[in-house]
C-alpha cells in the first residue's frame, strides 16, 4: 500500500532522509522506531505530502503520490496526532467530524453528528461527550477524541503520530488496545511512529527502525528481540552503550 523507494530529504546541511527504503504492505500495521530527530516525522509528512522529498519515489497503492489528485488522495487517509491537536473552539463532535463538514466528504451536520456520535462510543466515549469542548476532557478523553476524528471517515490509511505521548501507562494500554482493535476491525493500512516499546509490541506487525537517515532493520516484531542489529538492539533496551551515541 505504501512504498518508500531511496527517499531523500535534506533541510540546508542537515541531511534527514539518506536513503529510505520501505514497504508497507494493505493492511499492515507498521510502527517506524528510531531516537528524536532521526526522521522519522518527516517520513511521515513525505508520504502525506506535506514535505517533497528532494530525490526517490513514493507510492501510495502503486501511484506516485506527486501525480495524485491532491483531495481524492487525502481522502484516503486519517491520522492521530501526536498532541490530539483538537479544535478548542469547536464542541467534540465538531472535532469528529470536521472532514465529514468540508470538502468532497461534506454529509449534512446532522448525519455528521451521528456519525461523530457513533464514532465517539467505538473508542468508549459516551454521546453526552459530544457537546463538551475539549478544554472540558481529560488527556486520555481528548486522545480519544482525536482517535474518533481519525476514523470517522473511514480511511484505508491511518498514521498515528506518537499515539501515547503524554498518558499515563494505564490510559497509553486503553489507546493502544483501540487502535489495535480499530486497525484490524477496518483493515485498515497503519503507519505509526513512536518512542513507546509498549505500544510497538502492542500495535505492530511490522517493525522498521530508522537511524542516520536509513532504514536500520525492519521486519515481523516477533523477531525483533531476537533481531541481531545492534542498533535496534540498544534501542530497544534503551541502552546508553553501543553505536547510536546518546547525546550528553
Amino acid at each position: 500500500m505504501i512504498t518508500l523507494t531511496d527517499v531523500h530529504k535534506a533541510f540546508g546541511s542537515n541531511k534527514v532522509l539518506q536513503g529510505v527504503n520501505l514497504h508497507i504492505a494493505r493492511g499492515e500495521s507498521m510502527v517506524i522506531i528510531g531516537g528524536s530527530g532521526t526522521g522519522k516525522s518527516v517520513a511521515l509528512k513525505s508520504v502525506l505530502g506535506l514535505i517533497k522529498p528532494d530525490s526517490g519515489k513514493i507510492e501510495v497503492d502503486g501511484q506516485d503520490i506527486d501525480r495524485a489528485e491532491r483531495d481524492a488522495f487525502l481522502a484516503r487517509f486519517g491520522m492521530l496526532f501526536q498532541g490530539g491537536a483538537l479544535f478548542d473552539s469547536l464542541p467534540v463532535w465538531q472535532n469528529v467530524a470536521f472532514r465529514l463538514m468540508r470538502g468532497s466528504l461534506k454529509r449534512p451536520n446532522s448525519e455528521a453528528r451521528e456519525i461523530a456520535i457513533e464514532k465517539l462510543r467505538r473508542v468508549g466515549l459516551k454521546p453526552e461527550v459530544a457537546d463538551l469542548f475539549p478544554s472540558e476532557l481529560s488527556g486520555g478523553m481528548q486522545k480519544r477524541v482525536g482517535l474518533a476524528r481519525a476514523i470517522a471517515a473511514e480511511p484505508e490509511i491511518i498514521f498515528f503520530d506518537e499515539p501515547t505521548t503524554g498518558l499515563d501507562p494505564i490510559m497509553a494500554g486503553v489507546i493502544n488496545e483501540l487502535i489495535r482493535e480499530i486497525v484490524v476491525e477496518m483493515g485498515a493500512t497503519a503507519m505509526t511512529i513512536t518512542h513507546d516499546m509498549t505500544s510497538v509490541r502492542a500495535i505492530a506487525d511490522k517493525v522498521a527502525m530508522l537511524h542516520d537517515g536509513v532504514i536500520k532493520w525492519t521486519g515481523p516484531v516477533a523477531d525483533m528481540d531476537d533481531s541481531g542489529d545492534p542498533y535496534l538492539d540498544q534501542f530497544i533496551h534503551g541502552r546508553a552503550e553501543g553505536p547510536i551515541e546518546a547525546v550528553r
